[in-house]
């Protein structure tokens, strides 16, 4: 497929060295910094603003590690066509769902019945076991280690190295910080960080 890469920082040098690897042509990136146009990453040329995704006919793939600038440009382009991207270092078992535009990194391994949300992203050398949900917008940052049964609300996001154990709940648009250790349910809207992962503000 001829894939659109929207963002050129270091998560979408990440994204291009993906499509890369599962053999995908890429047509160029966007980006709306003022001077970006012309610039390249990895050597894929950056060929306008975000605003020329509605002009291309063919998928495209939001490269951005924040959750919330993934979901608006999501929301401002509802025509497009989203790719989702695997590396072929991963292990995904055959009855995983993955969302459109999800992207999932090298060495990254989904076990039976996990369910990925649309442009969440599980990150290099990160697991997630048997019947995990993972919702829209979540990033899954790199060497984390979700145990079965996690459920991840949209926009969550988990910081390097972070842990769940079984059955665990992290409420939507919550973040964990790296290393933290989720034992029990995190509400929505909250940071959390340390082992045991605890919440540093009252949840909204």
């Amino acid at each position: 497929m001829n894939v659109l890469v929207v963002g050129v920082g270091g998560h979408a040098k990440a994204v291009i060295a993906t499509l890369q690897a599962a053999g995908h042509a890429i047509v160029g990136c966007l980006d709306d910094r003022a001077g970006a146009e012309g610039t390249a990453v990895l050597g894929v040329p950056v060929v306008g603003p975000t605003s020329r995704l509605a002009e291309h006919d063919g998928e495209a793939v939001l490269a951005i590690g924040a959750n919330a600038v993934r979901q608006r440009l999501a929301a401002a382009h509802p025509a497009a066509r989203w790719a989702t991207v695997v590396h072929p270092t991963a292990v995904v078992h055959e009855s995983v769902r993955l969302g459109a535009g999800a992207v999932v990194f090298a060495g990254a391994v989904l076990q039976p019945d996990v369910t990925v949300g649309a442009h969440a992203i599980v990150n290099t050398g990160a697991t997630v076991d048997h019947d995990g949900r993972l919702g829209d917008f979540v990033h899954v940052a790199p060497g984390c280690h979700l145990s079965g049964g996690v459920t991840l609300g949209e926009g969550a996001f988990l910081g390097v190295g972070a842990a769940c154990l079984p059955g665990v709940t992290v409420g939507a648009w919550t973040t964990v910080g790296g290393g933290g250790v989720v034992v029990r349910d995190l509400p929505p809207h909250v940071t959390a960080v340390g082992v045991p992962a605890r919440s540093l503000e009252t949840p909204q």
